[in-house]
């Protein structure tokens, strides 16, 4: 498939098998790869309530597989389709839950892949094991994995922690289970998808680990929820689903989802791509100067700041992230933030503050 070929799927629903479809598109061509492979979870017998009512299970013929032989077999072979059209500075996500992620971890890594992390979504709201024979299964696996170890993928680590209060965001994700309007329903009234996936699992996914403009590939696309999100999110889609019956339910879903008009409201600020300024650069232009001290926010330790923008504390002399590590006996310290100066008043200032002073003086922003 031609670059020309390639622009005409974006944002398309491929009807058709994903490893052939996958070997059609023109390598190299996709920032992001979301997976929601077939668990192969082989449930047998209809699973029923304490009422005797039927639980509604995975029991379509995708997902059933004549042997884990044949289940690997199948997983190495999309992967590998899978890659063949991943960037180089690509990443990936697939999700499973214990019936095939083990498996699917083992085979990624085969590949060449680098596990970046798994991530375990909680589902607050899990359904309960009617037979009481086992625990309630109430979580799934996401492996991230970028191509290579020296892949340059994407992390916006900090809206990510914009999304989580300021926090860090951990590895254990919180997120419901689809349910209620986001959930599609046949003629019937029953659900499309047995799988559907909730928007906000995605949402966490597309936003931590692409830029807008980027392009989504949906290998196994079901209801659409890839392509809802990133239209949403201003990122470009390719879903490839083989049944019809999901595509025609995916389409309207993603037909219904209103692009945002303001760019500007898809875009979020990251220090990585801020202009790079070295501690020295305040000292220089007297925001500080040779003599003044730093101090933690607890003023449990402090440093001397020297005339080349280096710091001297009782334990090392160094920059002020290696003063800053050694202070917390750490691996590594972020200087900026770490660091306070006095103020007039005598109050604690981040020196963090100092250097947006600077940033903006040299790039106006």
């Amino acid at each position: 498939m031609s670059s020309k070929q390639q622009k005409t799927i974006l944002n398309t629903i491929i009807n058709d098998d994903c490893i052939a479809a996958m070997n059609r598109m023109e390598p190299n061509s996709v920032d992001l790869i979301f997976a929601d492979p077939p668990y192969n979870l082989q449930l047998g017998d209809a699973l029923t309530r304490p009422d005797n009512t039927n639980v509604s299970g995975v029991y379509e013929e995708w997902d059933s597989f004549e042997s884990l032989a044949a289940y690997d077999a199948y997983t190495r072979e999309w992967m590998t389709a899978a890659r063949r059209v991943l960037k180089d500075d690509g990443a990936i996500w697939v999700i499973g839950s214990y019936h095939n992620i083990f498996r699917v971890g083992y085979i990624l890594q085969d590949l060449g892949f680098w596990i970046l992390n798994d991530i375990i979504w909680n589902k607050t709201n899990p359904m309960p094991n009617f037979k009481g024979t086992r625990f309630t299964n109430a979580h799934e696996t996401l492996i991230w994995a970028s191509k290579s170890p020296n892949s340059k993928y994407t992390f916006n680590y900090e809206a990510m922690k914009a999304l989580n209060e300021d926090t860090q965001m951990r590895s254990d994700w919180q997120i419901p289970l689809c349910t209620g309007k986001e959930r599609l329903k046949d003629d019937d009234g029953n659900k499309l998808h047995p799988t559907q996936k909730p928007e906000g699992l995605l949402y966490r996914v597309i936003m931590a680990s692409t830029n807008v403009g980027d392009v989504v590939l949906d290998p196994f696309f079901g209801t659409g929820t890839t392509g809802a999100v990133a239209k949403k999110l201003g990122r470009n889609f390719i879903g490839i689903e083989r049944d019809a019956a999901y595509v025609k339910g995916a389409q309207a879903r993603i037909n219904a989802v209103e692009s945002v008009d303001n760019a500007a409201c898809l875009e979020f600020s990251s220090k990585k791509r801020q202009p790079r300024i070295p501690f020295g650069a305040v000292v220089e232009r007297g925001l500080l100067n040779p003599g003044d001290w730093l101090y933690d926010a607890g003023r449990k330790h402090c440093a001397v700041v020297r005339s080349d923008g280096t710091l001297k504390s009782e334990q090392l002399e160094g920059s002020i992230h290696q003063v800053g590590a050694a202070a917390q006996n750490a691996p590594a310290c972020n200087g900026w933030v770490y660091w306070h100066f006095e103020n007039e008043k005598k109050e604690l200032v981040s020196i963090d503050e100092l250097r947006t002073v600077v940033r903006q003086e040299i790039y106006g922003a």
